[in-house]
Order: C-alpha cells, then structure tokens, then sequence
C-alpha cells in the first residue's frame, strides 16, 4: 500500500521570503571569471609585497656593507 507525501502548506509571507533570498543567493554567485580574477589579484599583491621586502632588505644591506664615503683615486 502506498502512502501520500504529506502536503505542505507554504504561506505567501513565506513564499515570498524565500524567492527573495534566492534572488539575492544567485546575485551573490560569482562567476568563475570573478573568482579567478580575484585569484589574480591576491597573487599578485603577495608578490608584489614580497618584492617590496627584498629591496628594502637589499638597499639596507647595501648600505651597511659598503662605507659612507669612497676615497676617490684622483684625490690627494
């Protein structure tokens, strides 16, 4: 013997709630172009950051390593 599937009452308040909070999870999807633009994004700011680091870490080893002031083969 089979049984029915239970009815379901929806009501409109809820009807209406839910398509709006559909509407607004599909809005909130992002295409694959988004996503592996905003991939691209990230990765080329850590790089960015990255290169940032070693020239400042390069110029301040540079200037502890070699003095202030070269003599000058010229000079007497």
């Amino acid at each position: 013997m089979k049984t029915k599937a239970p009815v379901r009452i929806i009501k409109r308040d809820q009807r209406n709630n839910a398509e709006s909070a559909a509407e607004e999870k599909a809005a909130a999807k992002k295409t694959p172009q988004q996503t592996a633009r905003e991939m691209v994004a990230t990765v080329s700011g850590w790089v960015n950051e990255f290169q940032q680091k070693r020239r400042t870490e390069t110029t301040r080893a540079i200037k502890t390593l070699l003095p202030k002031t070269t003599p000058q083969t010229g000079e007497i």
